[in-house]
């Protein structure tokens, strides 16, 4: 989920798992480096994709690789 930041708040991406539970939450501008610290680099690419399209608020799925 992206997540729209205001002003001096930037923007942030939410990862959540097939139960919604919180993986993952960083700011959008920096999320190559974020995956790569949380164990998500295999993600990168897939995120990178959809990031451009991807609207506020909305969930979007990504296949897991694991």
């Amino acid at each position: 989920m992206k997540i729209k930041g205001n002003g001096k708040i930037p923007n942030y991406i939410q990862i959540r798992d097939d139960n919604f539970a919180l993986i993952s939450y960083f700011k959008a501008n920096n999320f190559a480096k974020a995956l790569i610290k949380e164990g998500l680099a295999e993600y990168t690419d897939d995120i990178a994709k959809l990031f451009d399209t991807m609207n506020y608020g909305e969930l979007y799925y990504i296949e897991n690789k694991k």
